[in-house]
């Protein structure tokens, strides 16, 4: 099962309030704080005037600050905090709690009514009586009280930052009806949905945009440069210069039971820490979604010091041979924002290098992908559909040189994904996916591995046969480099990204020195 806690916290309410008059960005959604003279919840960041001591009161999760009666401040606005995306080695009620709220966070579990908590506790494989209690005890809240909350911080975020329909960012924030949302808002808020509204708004550009948090230290220019270095013509394109760090891409939603394309940009504040987003109109019915799926792509919840604490904790104490650099705090784990893309993308890259991916990657997309209308010339296809590859031909891949295994690998890929027996995304359950996806033919262990890290968002991935992270070890198998990598759980993923950055030339950040990816399934 996978293991979410809560995100490295300041040790008690003592250093929150440090934190809190420090402005620490750090640990911004680490916790909320409650200002009793004013009625009001903030995140450490907030530039408003620091409260005094004894009007405080410390919040783990916004659920809490509001199931104890204060409202989000307008000013820092609590949504826009990154969310606690981290994992734990604690008890098991710890981590049914953690996988709770995770599946609740998701916008893609919200349908037009409540998921059944019935459902939600069979899925954890407890009853929903059991969930509760659990959950409260944990959390403090009920999980509809925090299901609640999300979905009122996401109507808020929508109501401040775009010019979207009341009743669109009703639906898009998962009720059923205006007249339920309004009457759940002005409960929560003491306010009118529409007194949020900015006056006078106009847009700057074309789509929505909104704003997403990350914490410090986020290295902006590794990450760009690992998606600069893979970029496929027409279906995204990455700046990674200082002055205008940002990239775009075509998009592709499965939600509902519908489907929705268009395309995002995104660029990042690094004064701010913050990332501007912008999305096409046609995205705005998911627009929770997408912001789901672009915070998981650029890692933006990753906690830097909790995961810098563990590894580095880890390499003192056992000896690594993997020096763990403070300086590589800042690296994060690149995701993805279609599970299925992600998992061709890395067949296509096995035993060659990654320019030469990139360029059965392009072939692919101009000879399966659908053609899309945006207003950036560089954006103009949508990578293939699952339904689509599922069909193709050996004859029609092999003509644009890919080997036979890899054909038969992306086919079976592609119908186990059309059929519902794979969900790649980072709700799937991690050990279960990664055992279904080498049984697939052509992905071994290495590929299933990175795509549980990339698109599964596990942070305890470990592809034990890469050579780099056997040369950080010191070790020349895959069975001594598990063994090794122990020290550095639950953080591998972490381990893998500064391993490949320090084993990398300058120009080649975050790329696996073991380019040929060695799967024994791969090889004919």
């Amino acid at each position: 099962m996978q293991r979410m806690p809560t995100c490295a916290l300041p040790p008690d309410d003592d250093a929150r309030y440090r934190a809190l008059k420090a402005h620490d960005a750090r640990f911004d959604g680490c916790f909320f704080t409650g200002v009793t003279s004013t009625g009001i919840y903030c995140r450490p960041v907030c530039r408003v005037r620091t409260p005094r001591r004894e009007n405080c009161r410390f919040f783990s999760l916004a659920a809490q600050a509001e199931q104890a009666g204060f409202r989000p401040c307008l000013r820092c606005r609590p949504e826009l905090a990154p969310g606690a995306n981290t994992w734990s080695t604690q008890d098991a009620s710890s981590m049914l709690t953690r996988q709770a709220a995770r599946l609740l966070d998701d916008p893609a579990g919200w349908p037009d009514a409540a998921p059944a908590m019935t459902a939600l506790a069979t899925r954890l494989g407890v009853s929903d009586r059991h969930l509760r209690r659990i959950f409260e005890a944990q959390l403090g809240v009920s999980p509809l009280q925090y299901l609640q909350t999300r979905r009122l911080l996401t109507a808020k975020q929508l109501l401040t930052d775009t010019d979207l329909p009341i009743t669109r960012v009703a639906l898009a924030s998962g009720f059923a009806s205006l007249r339920r949302f309004n009457a759940a808002f002005s409960s929560h808020y003491g306010l009118n949905p529409t007194q949020l509204r900015r006056e006078g708004r106009t847009r700057e550009g074309p789509g929505v945009a909104v704003q997403l948090g990350y914490r410090p230290p986020y290295d902006t220019a590794t990450m760009l440069r690992f998606f600069a270095r893979r970029q496929i013509g027409g279906l995204e394109f990455v700046t990674a210069a200082p002055a205008a760090a940002w990239f775009g891409k075509t998009v592709r939603l499965q939600a509902g039971g519908q489907t929705c394309t268009g395309w995002l940009t995104a660029r990042f504040d690094e004064t701010r820490h913050a990332v501007l987003l912008r999305i096409s109109d046609s995205l705005c019915e998911v627009l929770p979604l997408v912001i789901s799926r672009v915070r998981a792509l650029l890692d933006l919840d990753a906690d830097p010091e909790a995961i810098n604490a563990g590894l580095s904790s880890a390499a003192a104490a056992h000896g690594s041979a993997f020096a763990l650099d403070d300086r590589l705090a800042g690296l994060r784990v690149p995701g993805c924002l279609d599970g299925f893309e992600l998992a061709v993308r890395a067949i296509l890259g096995q035993q060659i290098t990654v320019a030469a991916a990139r360029t059965l990657g392009q072939r692919l997309v101009e000879r399966f992908g659908e053609p899309l209308a945006t207003p950036w010339n560089a954006l103009s296809r949508l990578f293939p559909a699952p339904q689509v590859m599922a069909q193709a031909s050996g004859d029609a891949l092999g003509q644009l040189g890919i080997v036979r295994q890899r054909q038969a690998a992306i086919v079976a890929l592609a119908q186990a994904v059309t059929d519902g027996q794979l969900m790649l995304d980072g709700n799937a359950d991690v050990p279960a996916t990664v055992a279904a996806l080498k049984a697939l033919p052509g992905i071994g262990d290495w590929t299933a591995q990175y795509i549980a890290m990339r698109a599964l968002r596990w942070p305890d991935a470990f592809p034990a046969g890469d050579v780099a992270l056997q040369k950080a070890l010191g070790v020349a198998s895959e069975r001594e480099a598990e063994r090794a990598s122990q020290v550095w759980k639950p953080w591998r993923s972490y381990a893998v990204v500064r391993a490949w950055h320090q084993g990398a030339a300058p120009s080649d950040h975050i790329t696996p020195l073991s380019i040929a990816n060695y799967d024994p399934k791969t090889l004919g």
